[in-house]
């Protein structure tokens, strides 16, 4: 999500913003934690909780655990993609039925080059 924050902070000057690490095992595509820092009254606030292409679901459903950890309850979770599968939109749903999430696009085939277009890295 780390992406889309720029756009985020240009529009909202004063907005709060938490950091949560994750990578994904490439192997066994098991997501894992490794760092995560939110403000501290974070359990009283509205989450947009930002990750630009959904694939599996796996890294956002881990990024939802830890913000649950943190008392911020999924009904109050705004999850916003660029891009994502139907499959991970489904995989998110059936763990966290009261989650929102908004997209611009759901297509079966998650694009691979949006970071390599974005870091320039292409």
């Amino acid at each position: 999500g780390e992406a889309m924050e720029q756009g985020l902070r240009d529009c909202c000057r004063s907005i709060r913003i938490g950091k949560i690490l994750i990578q994904s095992d490439e192997e066994t595509q098991r997501a894992k934690v490794y760092y995560a820092k939110f403000p501290p009254d974070i359990y009283r606030r509205k989450v947009l909780l930002m990750y630009p292409i959904l694939s599996t679901g796996n890294t956002v459903i881990e990024a939802v655990k830890v913000l649950v950890e943190h008392g911020v309850q999924p009904s109050v979770i705004v999850l916003i993609s660029l891009f994502s599968t139907p499959h991970g939109a489904k995989s998110i749903i059936q763990e966290f039925p009261e989650i929102t999430i908004l997209t611009t696009e759901v297509h079966p085939v998650a694009p691979t080059h949006f970071g390599q277009k974005y870091f320039g890295t292409d």
